[in-house]
């Protein structure tokens, strides 16, 4: 039950050069309790609490913390207080011990030396007491990214944590291993911890919160009671209009294969096989979900399809012409590719939004002519793309990494979905957005499929599996384990057979 207030905000204002990122907001968080944040891409959220946390300075207005009115100079003077922030970017040191991790920079000291034996004792009674299983022993860069989770949420715990704040969690967890974390939060609510929780996942935030506070456009547009809210009373207060949440597509009408994978194997950057006998086919006109535990493969086997990762044995076939090994070439055979990680893999940070929409078509016409760019052509097409995918940006010529995530990936599905394709491979499309842009690059999946495209899509979330795919793939170590259909099958039995089970 939630106690006292632990944390109050009044007023929080914070400016950029030409962005007014939080406006007069206030927030309230009490003993015990969780406290979802939401909001679009790009609403104020990140910037909110890291004013909380230290990392920004507000322009105006106040932060209380136990009753006393605070300045953090920094983290470590919240830190100090009792505040700490779990980034959804984990801030630990691979080659380290989980114990080495959790004490670092606060380790147990014996005649002047780090008392390793002491720091694991520690480890092993807090991981106890909170019901956070990790071994202190285990090196961190070998650990699952659950586990990971644990070891930054210990290393708060570690160093007296009475609040926390989460950005999004569960941006890159499982499904299990997001349902073991929310157990884990209303433990440590139990335990008096106050937890403010940045999630885009409506689900997550009616299953855990108490209460729900909201931010639009930089300011707070409203607190609710989660036990009192629904997943479109929540959408609608996050966008301002209202926001449907399934799917609404077409029975789809597939034609001839389109993608042709056979006994396919693939290796790992380790050289480990990680694909192993994985076969399938997408035809035209139709969404293909596959559906697996992160780490079975996926990534390797969207990889060897676009060309960026070699086939070991086996092939994948694009309308007849194997897949080499030249991801230029694939994308000529008509393949668009939206990668799972859009800040590695599917643009260049420092490049404007306009270069970024042609990165793979620079050296076609109309963007160039023997060599020389037109640049009123990438101009012209930019200011197209930007209107119709709804890129929210002050300017063509905005640098794509000061965008929101949602908008970063608007760029890249602009830039993918834009041109006529024969094969879609989207992967984990929705990552890390926010459901306005969920239900934008969803429609935009529907229309590409309609319009007679093959879509490979790999999502860790089964909603959107569930919610997008005409078929199921289920890939378990390497292997399609079973095909099903989304209608007549359900979530249990799919995660099932994501379990090696079936």
């Amino acid at each position: 039950m939630a106690g006292d207030v632990l944390l109050e905000a009044r007023g929080l204002t914070k400016r950029f050069p030409g962005v007014l990122a939080n406006d007069s907001v206030d927030l309230l968080l009490h003993r015990g309790e969780i406290l979802g944040l939401l909001g679009e891409n790009g609403a104020g959220k990140s910037t909110l609490v890291k004013m909380l946390f230290g990392i920004h300075q507000p322009d105006e207005g106040d932060i209380y913390f136990k009753g006393q009115a605070v300045t953090n100079d920094g983290p470590g003077e919240a830190i100090a207080r009792g505040m700490s922030m779990v980034h959804q970017h984990f801030q630990l040191v691979p080659p380290l011990t989980v114990a080495e991790n959790i004490v670092l920079g606060n380790e147990p000291i014996s005649r002047g030396f780090f008392n390793k034996r002491a720091a694991e004792k520690r480890v092993r009674e807090i991981s106890e007491q909170y019901g956070l299983t990790v071994e202190p022993t285990d090196v961190v860069g070998d650990l699952p990214v659950g586990i990971q989770q644990r070891v930054e949420i210990l290393k708060a715990l570690y160093r007296g944590a009475e609040m926390l704040i989460l950005d999004e969690p569960t941006a890159v967890l499982t499904p299990q291993e997001t349902d073991e974390l929310l157990v884990i939060l209303r433990q440590l609510a139990a335990d008096g911890v106050g937890i403010i929780f940045i999630t885009h996942k409506l689900r997550e935030v009616l299953a855990v919160t108490d209460r729900v506070t909201v931010l639009r456009q930089g300011k707070g547009v409203g607190t609710a009671e989660t036990a009192n809210s629904t997943s479109a009373s929540l959408a609608e207060l996050m966008v301002g209009r209202s926001v449907v949440l399934r799917v609404e597509k077409d029975e789809a009408a597939p034609a001839e294969p389109v993608l042709i994978v056979n006994d396919l194997h693939v290796r790992d950057d380790r050289r480990q096989l990680v694909v192993e006998g994985a076969t399938l086919q997408v035809r035209a006109g139709e969404i293909l979900g596959v559906a697996g535990v992160e780490g079975n493969g996926q990534r390797e086997l969207v990889e060897a399809i676009t060309g960026i990762r070699p086939i070991d044995t086996g092939s994948a076939v694009v309308d007849g012409t194997p897949v080499g090994s030249k991801p230029r070439a694939v994308r000529e055979l008509g393949v668009a590719y939206i990668p799972e990680d859009r800040e590695k893999d599917g643009l260049v940070g420092g490049y404007s939004i306009a270069d970024n929409l042609v990165l793979a078509t620079y050296y076609e016409e109309p963007f160039a002519s023997r060599g020389v760019r037109d640049f009123d052509a990438v101009a012209q097409q930019a200011e197209e793309l930007v209107e119709q995918f709804d890129v929210r940006t002050p300017s063509i010529n905005t640098p794509v990494q000061s965008l929101s995530g949602g908008n970063k990936q608007k760029v890249i599905v602009a830039r993918e979905l834009s041109k006529e394709n024969r094969l879609v491979v989207a992967s984990q499309p929705t990552r890390g957005v926010d459901v306005g842009s969920i239900e934008f690059i969803h429609n935009q999946l529907i229309t590409a499929r309609d319009a007679g495209a093959a879509v490979l899509l790999v999502s860790a979330e089964l909603d959107e599996i569930f919610g997008l795919a005409d078929r199921i793939a289920v890939i378990y170590e390497g292997r399609i384990v079973a095909e099903l259909d989304p209608t007549t099958t359900t979530r249990e039995e799919v995660g099932l057979f994501m379990a090696g089970g079936g």
